[in-house]
């Protein structure tokens, strides 16, 4: 459509006050009648399937695209103090579940606030007796330490800290049916507690 533009508003001065006068400008369209042709580009065309793959928005694709979810409380026996591998007791506790996943995340939350999970390394286990060693020199603990909550003793509030510093939960791709760790990696729970009883870990598999 053709718009005309108006020249400049001009301001005309007399013996009275200043006036000025407009006309409204037309409006322009700016999508095209209903009537239109639209532009062969602008026209959807159907997907059309290559052998065995499924198209968006079939039965076939939502079928085997469709999210699916799997939940399992894993209890986990009394650990002494320190860090241990745990990758095995987990995947023995869902392997059943895990198969069934082709693409997703598992998320594992441990449910207390005086032990730990990360993920670290899985095959010399000099590594948790040394990252035991360094949580114990930087979170002192004792008669000579700063902190106010000792109600279970000397390692109580020590162990709090150390919780919140790796955390309680961690999130683990999920590829054609297998935790996608790398070779030297490993789920850890850290201990943090003289005399801790059983842990539980609240085990979630999300995807496809």
């Amino acid at each position: 459509m053709l718009v005309r533009w108006h020249s400049p508003i001009r301001s005309f001065q007399s013996a009275g006050p200043t006036t000025t006068t407009t006309s409204p400008l037309p409006l322009a369209r700016c999508s095209p009648p209903a009537t239109a042709k639209q532009p062969a580009a602008a026209v959807a065309r159907r997907p059309v399937a290559s052998p065995g793959l499924a198209v968006a928005g079939s039965p076939a694709a939502h079928s085997s695209m469709a999210a699916k979810w799997a939940q399992k409380t894993v209890v986990i026996p009394a650990q002494h103090r320190g860090c241990h591998l745990i990758t095995p007791k987990i995947l023995r506790e869902i392997e059943g579940d895990l198969s069934g996943f082709k693409c997703g995340l598992a998320h594992l939350f441990l449910q207390h606030t005086s032990a730990s999970l990360t993920i670290n390394e899985n095959y010399d286990s000099d590594v948790q007796a040394d990252t035991e060693t360094f949580l114990n020199r930087i979170v002192p603990e004792g008669r000579s330490a700063p902190w106010k909550h000792t109600l279970e003793g000397p390692d109580d509030m020590p162990a709090h800290i150390k919780s919140s510093m790796f955390g309680c939960a961690l999130t683990i791709p999920i590829t054609d049916g297998h935790l996608n760790m790398g070779t030297w990696q490993g789920i850890w729970l850290c201990e943090h507690r003289d005399n801790a009883s059983s842990r539980k870990i609240v085990i979630t598999l999300n995807g496809v």
